[in-house]
């Protein structure tokens, strides 16, 4: 899409992935801190001027690296197998892959839902547009299940909050440390459970079934 840093035209499409490919691998391998110019640039096999000159510079570079995260968590989502009349189930299937894709790329899951960059905001008109995408994805399943006349936008923003909330508590315990004497250990085994649970009781909560 355009945004703030215009359009890139279509001989220059391929080189716009391989620059965004390298600069996921810079993401996924030091993190949002180490996410440079110099360093995407050498990831693509590049020059520095050559991501200015396809970005328009480092904050041209971060929106649209912004946009391909959530175009890698719409994919993974509308990848769910098809709506089927369990809606609880369906509703769970969901919860689940969005979690395992925070957990799978913490900083991919902080530039999209944080502001670990001080000096970088998202394009306003590509953000809206990005979450729009990701959200209408959960209210088509909770309109599914949820009692009629009720507001699904009002209760997929609930559920939501619950499945972003208690993930987002997970990733910072894993960055942070557990802390001392906190009920959960920090497992797999320990962690997915209590995210179930806390899901299906606003599930439950929301009468969505």
């Amino acid at each position: 899409m355009a945004t703030r840093h215009g359009t890139v035209r279509p001989a220059q499409q391929h080189l716009k992935e391989r620059f965004l490919d390298a600069a996921l691998r810079v993401l996924v391998d030091d993190g949002v801190t180490g996410l440079t110019v110099r360093k995407v640039a050498e990831a693509a096999g590049a020059s520095t001027i050559a991501v200015y000159t396809r970005f328009g510079g480092r904050s041209g570079l971060l929106d649209t690296l912004y946009e391909r995260t959530f175009d890698l968590l719409r994919e993974t989502l509308e990848a769910l197998p098809p709506l089927s009349s369990d809606h609880e189930g369906d509703l769970l299937a969901f919860a689940m892959t969005y979690r395992r894709f925070a957990l799978e790329g913490p900083a991919r899951y902080a530039l999209m839902f944080e502001r670990p960059v001080t000096d970088f905001s998202p394009d306003p008109s590509l953000r809206v547009a990005v979450v729009e995408r990701i959200f209408a994805l959960l209210v088509k399943r909770v309109e599914r299940a949820s009692p009629p006349g009720a507001d699904d936008v009002r209760l997929s923003f609930l559920l939501w909050t619950a499945m972003h909330g208690l993930v987002s508590n997970e990733l910072t315990q894993q960055a942070r440390g557990p802390i001392p004497g906190w009920f959960l250990r920090p497992t797999e085994d320990a962690n997915e459970p209590v995210y179930l649970e806390g899901v299906s009781a606003m599930i439950a909560g929301l009468n969505l079934k």
